[in-house]
């Protein structure tokens, strides 16, 4: 996927592989439009917020809850129960996201995998991508791994 225009206003370039379509569907692209078009002044205001409160902190400020959310942090929570998956957690493995790495740990016995986008991945896109694919597969029961090497 060299230089493509997926959407009017969004153009992805230099992907190597058509598999990324199946990630960054046309929808999927269209959805980030709406949000961009949606939340981008606010997030603008916030980085802008964000130096004000590093200066305040880089004086010797401490940060504090603000006296207009107090009623939240002070009212009591309820959540919802668990679901039935998440009662047993005793055994659960971190992994990163790569197809062979998903599959040792979904051979593993452990109860849960937690995918790792963060502390074992390079974030490239590519690695970002590769990584949504394999979860998909493995969440369809398709995921494979045939080793060169091996055979």
């Amino acid at each position: 996927m060299n230089t493509e225009a997926i959407t009017e206003k969004i153009k992805l370039t230099g992907f190597k592989t058509d598999s990324y379509k199946e990630v960054l569907t046309e929808e999927a692209l269209n959805f980030l439009v709406v949000l961009h078009e949606k939340f981008n002044k606010k997030r603008l205001s916030l980085l802008e917020d964000r130096k004000i409160y590093q200066a305040y902190f880089d004086a010797g400020n401490f940060p504090n809850f603000p006296e207009e959310t107090k009623d939240i942090r002070e009212s009591d929570w309820v959540c919802a129960p668990l679901p039935k998956d998440l009662l047993d957690r005793r055994v659960e493995i971190t992994g990163p996201v790569d197809r062979k790495m998903i599959i040792n740990a979904l051979n593993s016995g452990s109860k849960t995998f937690m995918a790792d986008f963060e502390d074992s991945n390079s974030p490239t896109i590519e690695n970002i991508l590769d990584g949504q694919i394999n979860l998909r597969d493995a969440v369809n029961g398709t995921i494979s791994l045939y080793d060169e090497r091996k055979g």
